[in-house]
């Protein structure tokens, strides 16, 4: 990140604010429409978002955004000063979902360096005629609500209303000082400096030179920044106006007397207020009280938790694979075979108990929630049955169980399209779950719960469930059907509904028919080596279980060896291992081979023969056979010999390897304690 230029660092920080910003916004949006109140937390907090936005937009010259937001602010301008009694709650909602949806689709344009900026007209009309019905409303509201004074013939009427406040000139010292590890606070600070202006031009702020200079970010962080302003603003409220800076950690404001120290800046300020400087002891008491509440809470909760950029976390993952790699090296070392060092392999013990504590918590520190995923969903649920002429209602249990931030990347997708299923083909209309005995809203219920090294997902409905023969009639028709349908469990007939290109749905519509969405949710969860299980009862509803691994960066695997080559089979995956007897080898009229093991019989796959490894051990009575499963699929994998478990760095393949092409069953690679290379296995990959 250091490496960005000035205008590189305020735009990354522009879209993750503002990004940051949306979700809130929308998480607001959705709770007013699902509560039908319009609640003073509510109107201030999307009020302050759409303040924000606006600010920073228009700083970075995103004029759509910018006007967007202003009329947006507007709107709820007026509501929180006016607090009309008459809001139709849902078409607010509806509108300004839409100018959440703009905004999202105008910040994907900027990430991705399209200049064509969007139209924001349609909907700023559309904000400016609500705002005329809310006011037409109001002033009615109010003549039906005024009292007469007098009894005479001719009345008069009080219309309430707020007496004018009369402007006087203020002068401020203002001293922010940022979180740590926020970072670009130079930035950050003519941010502030941006939405100052929008109250007076008579401002100085030290240091000055914020964005010609980097280095004025360490000034920031020792002394703080700055700022002398003549404003007409009072105290309370320029006070609220800095509050909202974002990752503020501290702020010192003093009004002073006259003009003398705005316009004779020499050197920045002192951090500390001495005592002389404060003239006024009623300020002096004030100020005071809230430095200590200030100090109270950041040590209690500001200082605790700090932003860091997600490549700082990459590549100190990256160190510390590269680290355990090291110590494998070491402590493995193929020369220190037949030594006796007690102390060398005490002291590894050591090391080894240190590196594993290490690596806890540096993944702890790339566990993210699930939550933000999650309450995502929401938005979806609710256009859903707004278009559908449905009801149903999400339900989120365990939304704070974590992940690596790199399988966030790849479940959201999936969720989202089990989610939109489960309402356009699981969730009935409201009439035929009345008829049938149902209550009218169905319910989606969304459970996240930890299992081992793994984390389930379960997504649960009470709509119709899936039908069977109808399944089987539509892979009949596409040719989908593996086997014949007699041979079928139930879960594998489900699990049709996965393949590309099938779709139980004879009309295409917005969500669902053309046969593409459920595949996307079995790619991604391959790509992670997760996996999913379809159960359901016609009539009742279905379950579907995600079972995701909690990280990728580093595994426990099993180290086989074949011929001169090294492979990691992830222990999870490993039901048993076993060196089998001849007379258990079972060989189809194909030339398939496979084994009877307490009653079962399962496929076997030679790893010499799927790579062309050479390797003089061919019979089975010599090596090993290692079970693994995935899903309800079992599959027997034959090499020489097992080497020992350990926990092993995942490195991807190198590009080069990958461009020439795909190695089936392979998912990377790792370094070896002796210096060798070893190809990690796909398990899915194999099995399928």
């Amino acid at each position: 990140m250091s490496g960005l230029s000035g205008n590189e660092q305020m735009l990354e920080m522009y879209l993750f604010e503002t990004n940051h910003n949306i979700e809130q916004l929308e998480a607001y949006i959705l709770e007013m429409e699902k509560t039908g109140i319009c609640s003073e937390d509510s109107i201030n907090e999307i009020f302050r978002n759409m303040h924000t936005i606006k600010g920073s937009s228009a700083m970075m010259l995103f004029n759509n955004i910018a006007e967007l937001a202003h009329a947006m602010e507007d709107l709820f301008y007026f509501i929180r000063e006016k607090n009309p009694q008459t809001i139709d709650i849902k078409v607010l909602s509806d509108i300004l979902l839409e100018g959440v949806d703009f905004i999202k689709i105008e910040l994907e344009k900027i990430r991705s360096q399209d200049s064509e900026e969007g139209n924001c007209e349609p909907l700023m009309n559309a904000i400016k005629d609500f705002l005329g019905t809310l006011r037409t409303n109001y002033s009615t509201d109010i003549i039906t609500e005024i009292k007469p004074i007098s009894e005479a013939k001719l009345q008069y009427y009080i219309i309430p209303d707020k007496p004018l406040a009369v402007a006087s000139t203020h002068y401020y010292r203002v001293v922010l000082f940022f979180e740590d590890g926020c970072e670009m606070e130079n930035i950050r600070a003519y941010t502030v400096i941006h939405n100052l202006k929008q109250f007076t031009d008579s401002i100085n702020y030290v240091p000055s030179d914020i964005i010609e200079r980097p280095e004025t970010i360490s000034i920031i962080r020792e002394k703080g920044f700055t700022i002398y302003m003549k404003i007409n603003k009072s105290y309370q409220e320029m006070e609220e106006f800095f509050q909202k800076t974002i990752f503020l950690e501290r702020l010192e404001l003093v009004e002073l007397n006259d003009d003398s120290e705005y316009t004779e800046i020499e050197a920045p300020q002192p951090a500390v207020i001495p005592d002389s400087e404060i003239r006024v002891p009623e300020l002096k008491s004030k100020i005071d009280t809230k430095l200590k509440e200030k100090e109270t809470y950041s040590s209690s909760t500001a200082q605790s938790i700090i932003s860091v950029n997600v490549s700082k976390l990459d590549k100190l993952m990256d160190l510390v694979g590269e680290i355990v790699i090291s110590e494998a090296l070491v402590t493995q070392n193929p020369e220190l075979e037949g030594l006796e060092l007690d102390d060398f392999y005490k002291a590894a013990r050591q090391l080894h108990k240190n590196m594993t504590e290490l690596q806890d918590i540096v993944m702890s520190i790339r566990m993210v929630p699930l939550a933000n995923s999650l309450h995502k969903l929401h938005r979806i649920v609710r256009d859903m049955n707004k278009n559908l002429n449905k009801e149903a209602e999400l339900i989120l249990i365990g939304e704070d169980t974590e992940v690596d931030k790199n399988i966030i990347e790849h479940i959201s997708d999936p969720l989202m399209h089990l989610v939109r299923n489960s309402i356009d083909h699981g969730i009935e209309a409201t009439e035929a779950r009345e008829a049938v005995g149902k209550p009218r809203t169905g319910k989606i219920i969304i459970e996240a719960k930890n299992s081992g090294s793994d984390v389930l997902i379960i997504i649960k409905d009470d709509g119709r469930g899936f039908n069977k023969q109808r399944i089987i009639e539509k892979a009949l028709e596409r040719d989908l059907l593996p086997k014949p349908q007699g041979e079928m469990t139930d879960r594998e007939i489900y699990n049709l509904i996965f393949l590309p290109g099938f779709s139980t749905k004879d009309n295409v519509s917005e969500y669902s028919g053309r046969g593409v969405g459920m595949d996307v949710v079995t790619k991604n969860l391959e790509t992670i080596g997760g996996s999913i299980l379809v159960e359901s009862k016609e009539g009742m509803g279905s379950v579907i279980t995600l079972k995701i691994p909690l990280t990728l960066a580093i595994i426990d695997g099993m180290n086989v060896r074949v011929g001169n080559s090294r492979y990691t089979i992830p222990t999870m995956s490993i039901k048993e291992s076993f060196r089998p007897e001849e007379s258990d080898i079972i060989v189809d009229p194909d030339g398939n081979e496979m084994i009877m093991v307490r009653g079962n019989c399962y496929p076997i796959l030679r790893l010499h023969k799927l790579y062309q490894v050479k390797t003089d051990i061919c019979n089975f009575t010599e090596g090993i056979l290692i079970m693994i499963e995935q899903e309800d699929k079992t599959l027997c994998v034959f090499a020489d010999e097992l080497l020992g478990q350990q926990q092993v760095v995942v490195k991807t393949l190198p590009d080069f390897i990958k461009k020439i092409r795909k190695i089936h069953g392979i998912s990377g690679c790792t370094m070896l304690g002796d210096g060798s290379i070893s190809l990690i296995i796909n398990v899915a990959d194999l099995i399928m």
